[in-house]
């Protein structure tokens, strides 16, 4: 309890409410922590804030609860997902449905691979090329890559699969194809060390990755490179190709197949009805 009461006061200090507000906003973030303890989802505020997970606990844990409150809780948590995680997708204020970040285009993503080998210091470009690799290819949030070390990624069968173990449940994704080569690569030279920015780090801190991002030589053509926009690429191009939902939650750490409504907006052939995904994941399970 004692912890749980310390992060939730770092978040309560940073927000920006009323004092009458405070009491309210705990509440809301103890609900939000019990839904998320009966999933298997640790306690931290990375883990618990995220996105996905908030709007799950918004969808299925706030069922039966009048539409009002639920918005009234996603604004609350969302407030607090934002000074963690940083704003969702491009938009000021969230609000219910609110879109992923739009998936990298096939020209964008080549012009961020040549951006990321482009840089002039061997540890940047590993790094910016890590990001490209395990973002675009694997859908890591950028918490999974800062922790990923090389002897995380193994072959199965010629396929290169991204075992991320420190969350409970932990979870194998085989990376696209197109990214498996460079993981490989990228793996072997990391050995037992980490992928992304090896050496003593503070691997905690929420913009770790995004900072070095933005601290990059980059080329004014390419787009910025963007975990979250990388994240929403690899999820989408499974929802394009068809995958079936509980693989794509089990490969995303996605609670509930209602959280994909975000990226099926990007992706013209999937409905984007939180009803429709909720229909079809459980006529995947049945069939």
């Amino acid at each position: 309890m004692t912890a749980a009461r310390s992060w939730q006061d770092v978040l309560l200090r940073g927000a920006v409410m009323a004092p009458r507000e405070v009491p309210r906003a705990r509440s809301v973030l103890a609900l939000l922590a019990g839904f998320a303890s009966g999933r298997g989802v640790p306690a931290s505020p990375a883990e618990l804030l995220d996105y996905d997970v908030v709007e799950a606990f918004c969808v299925r844990g706030c069922a039966g609860r009048a539409s009002s409150t639920c918005g009234t809780y996603r604004s609350v948590l969302y407030q607090f997902a934002g000074q963690v995680h940083g704003e969702p997708g491009q938009r000021a204020t969230p609000f219910a449905g609110a879109k992923a970040p739009a998936p990298y285009s096939a020209g964008q993503r080549a012009d961020l691979a040549a951006a990321a080998r482009a840089q002039r210091d061997p540890a940047k470009r590993s790094s910016a090329l890590a990001m490209v690799v395990f973002g675009i290819g694997a859908g890591l949030r950028p918490g999974e890559l800062a922790a990923l070390r090389g002897s995380d990624v193994t072959h199965d069968g010629g396929r290169v699969v991204v075992v991320h173990v420190p969350a409970n449940p932990g979870r194998a994704v085989p990376v696209a194809p197109a990214y498996a080569g460079r993981g490989a690569e990228l793996a072997r030279r990391a050995g037992g060390g980490f992928v992304f920015r090896p050496g003593p780090a503070d691997r905690g801190y929420k913009n770790f990755v995004n900072n070095f991002a933005g601290r990059l030589a980059w080329d004014p053509g390419a787009p910025p490179l963007s975990m979250g926009r990388a994240r929403s690429s690899f999820i989408c191009d499974h929802l394009a190709a068809g995958t079936a939902l509980h693989t794509l939650l089990a490969i995303t750490g996605i609670i509930e197949a209602e959280s994909l409504a975000r990226y099926a907006r990007h992706v013209p052939a999937v409905s984007s009805s939180k009803a429709a995904l909720r229909a079809r994941w459980r006529a995947e399970a049945t069939g």
